[in-house]
Parts: C-alpha cells; structure tokens; sequence
C-alpha cells in the first residue's frame, strides 16, 4: 500500500518535468549530442589621436599617429560543454505496475538527467568581469590659463611643449639632487617624481594622442560532427572583431576535431538483471573522446579534450533495472547522456 501511494505521489511529480508524457501514462525523452561552448576574450582598443598631433615631429621628434583607429585581437579561450536533444535517439518509459519508476528528471528540452532520483546540478560557468578601468589624467588639468585661452594651434603647441620641457627639467634636477627645494626622504620623492610623471603623461595626449582598451566576453557554441572534422566556428576581423560564420569580412577560424576512438567504460550491470526479460528498453549513451583544436588554418589558439555523445555508440538497459523485485536510481552526464551513477537495490 506504501509503495502505491509513494508511486502516485512521484508520478504526478514526474508529470511536471520536461519529458513529453504520452496517452498512455508513458513518458519519452531525449539522449543529448554534446554540444561545445568557446568563451572568447576579445581586445577592443580605440586610438584617438592628440589635438595637436601636427606638432609632435617638430618638439619632441617622434611621428605621432593622425587618424583615429580601432582594432580587436582574441586574448583568451576557454571551453565547456552541454547537452542538446539528439532527434535520433528518442526513448520511452514505461510507467505501470509492472516498473518501479517513480520519478523521471528532464531538462527544460526533454533530455534524461536521471531516473527516480534528481539530476546533477547544472554548474553555470563563471561570466568575465573587467577589471575597472581607471580614467585618463586630462590635460586641461595641468594647462595654465593661457594655453586654454589661446585659440592659435602652433602659438598652443609651443607652450605645452614648454611646459613638458619644465616638468622633465624639474624631474631631472630632483633626481640629481639639484632641486631648490629638496623632498626631506625617499619617500616624499618618490611621490614627487610620480606627479611630474603624471603631469607630463596627461600633457603629453594633446601630441601622442590617447590608446584606450576594454576586454568583453562572447560564447560561441557548436556541435562537433563525426561527418565533418573541420567546422567554421567563426570568423575574426582585427577591425571589426568577432564575425558570424558566414560574415566574410572576417577570417574564418576553424574546429578541427579528432577522434581518439577511446570509449567511455559502460555501466556495470549485475548478472541476475541481465538474465532477466523485460519489454522496456532504457537507452544511454557511452561517449567517445575526442580533442578540439581552434586555428586560423596555419595557428592553434586553443585546444580541448572532452567526451562527446555523437562520437560513441547507445547502449540499452534492460527494464528489468526497475522491475517488480529490483529498483534503481540512475544519473545521466548531460552533456553526454553518459551514466554517471547507478545503483541498484531489491525490492521486499
């Protein structure tokens, strides 16, 4: 009687699940293909060149860089994994009397996580964060009043000039010791070189112009096919970053995935279920190894070893795992429709 109650119980909780529930009571769900997610880190840095960029050859004989620019580069990769419905490999389980099923874990798209027992928690990968980033020094903070008057660009570029030459004679003479006014210690000179340090950085953007880079995150996902062991996964423009696939501004870059025909050990099962007949039919994957290598076609960025459900085979269980005389409880990889956990125990 308390197992009757235990199993309508469970049932009307299972009926809240992702797995579709048949006419007949039955419920059916999905073995996975796993999927592959690339977390990029992409390097965005914008120049925007000095106002009085004309004048940087003639006072400090260097060329600076006249027009605006922005360009991108990939800093970082890292992998992971998920599971996505496989259509192909589409199973049933048989609720009534006759099986101790008392409940069924799906995910929200009808691909088994475990069987009277709950799934494992999906681990959510950690999202980038940029560091803050501090802002720049502005020159107008260390102009005198008539240079932020003046509105003639070489008499203005003459007199910032001046004005470097004066902030690095100064930093030269404190660090002879020739200044008239001496720091008391090391440390008061420490501080004191860095404020003409800054003095001059913040002077010098009105020549030099300014270089700003921020750092953002996108996922790019797909799944690797046994049929093609060279996919575009995307493509990279170093002046306009990260492109689709088919976006033939960028390169394309490319996953070239080979199969390591490693198979993940089966699910031991014990001799007397196996002698046992039962109609029911409970399909899991047994994965294959493989490694993942991205490359532009001539350099690898990143690699990675996984297991992935389309690159192994489908194993059946017999229903006799949920029988009259013997119950389990099984968990799933979702990401490979592996099994992860199984233990099986009798009936009284």
């Amino acid at each position: 009687m308390m197992r009757k109650i235990l199993s309508t119980l469970m049932m009307a909780a299972a009926a809240g699940t992702a797995c579709a529930q048949k006419d007949n009571g039955n419920f059916t769900y999905f073995l996975p293909k796993t999927e592959v997610s690339i977390s990029l880190l992409i390097e965005k840095t914008t120049y925007t060149p000095g106002r009085l960029a004309d004048y940087c050859d003639l006072y400090f004989k260097t060329k600076a860089q006249k027009e605006p620019e922005v360009s991108y580069r990939i800093v970082g990769m890292t992998f992971a994994t998920d599971g996505v419905p496989d259509e192909s490999k589409q199973y049933s389980l048989v609720v009534d009397k006759k099986h101790s099923i008392l409940s069924i874990d799906c995910d929200r798209n009808g691909v088994l996580k475990a069987i009277n027992t709950k799934g494992n928690e999906e681990q959510r990968q950690q999202r980038f964060t940029p560091a803050p980033r501090p802002a720049l020094p502005s020159p107008n903070d260390y102009m005198s009043q008539d240079i932020l008057s003046s509105t003639n660009l070489p008499k203005m570029a003459q007199m910032v000039a001046q004005e470097i030459y004066d902030i690095r004679d100064s930093r030269n003479q404190l660090s002879r010791g020739e200044a008239e006014f001496m720091p008391k210690d090391g440390e008061q000179l420490k501080i004191m070189l860095a404020q003409l340090q800054t003095q001059e950085n913040a002077l010098m953007q009105v020549f030099e112009g300014t270089t700003v880079t921020d750092t953002t995150e996108t996922v790019v996902s797909f799944v690797p096919e046994k049929e093609n062991a060279r996919q575009t996964v995307f493509r990279f423009s170093r002046h306009f970053g990260l492109t689709s696939a088919d976006d033939l501004s960028g390169a394309p870059f490319y996953a070239v995935t080979e199969d390591m025909q490693t198979p993940a050990e089966a699910p031991v099962i014990d001799e007397k279920l196996k002698k046992q007949k039962d109609d029911m039919i409970i399909g899991v994957n047994i994965p294959g190894k493989i490694k993942i290598r991205i490359t532009d076609g001539t350099n690898t960025l990143g690699s990675f070893s996984t297991y992935a459900a389309q690159f192994g085979t489908v194993d059946t269980l017999s229903g006799s795992l949920f029988g009259k005389k013997f119950t389990s409880q099984i968990v799933l990889d979702k990401a490979t429709g592996g099994i992860t956990n199984l233990h099986t125990e009798p009936l009284d």
